[in-house]
């Protein structure tokens, strides 16, 4: 009978350095075998750092953290949000921008010139 192995769990101090000496380009492998993690682990904590910074660390509502660490995860996440947001709406008003200038070259000119043989479909 196989016994179970005990889940460590490991801080966010020690999730954050370890995927901090990732992207400074240690080798992946001899990483986990210095920390003890298997390297899947390490991929997953560098994938959450990418998408959520170091809040992707800590999971909010779990029991025994405090109503100000939550709060502050919340507020790193609020902000990473905000900056998103600001971003996208850079994007939208470049290709408004840009369709409208698109659509400006594109009307037919006052001139004399001949019908079209077809006529523009629409969607």
């Amino acid at each position: 009978m196989k016994s179970k192995k005990k889940r460590e769990r490991r801080t966010v101090k020690f999730k954050e350095r370890a995927v901090q000496r990732m992207l400074a380009g240690e080798p992946v492998a001899g990483l986990s075998r210095e920390l003890g993690v298997r390297r899947s682990l390490l991929y997953r904590w560098l994938e959450a750092y990418r998408k959520e910074g170091i809040s992707g660390f800590r999971p909010i509502g779990r029991s025994g953290w405090s109503q100000d660490k939550q709060a502050e995860v919340a507020e790193v996440r609020i902000s990473q949000l905000e900056c998103k947001v600001g971003h996208q709406a850079m994007v939208i008003d470049f290709l408004r921008r840009a369709f409208k200038r698109v659509e400006e070259l594109r009307r037919p000119s006052k001139g004399n010139g001949g019908t079209a043989s077809m006529e523009r479909s629409r969607p």
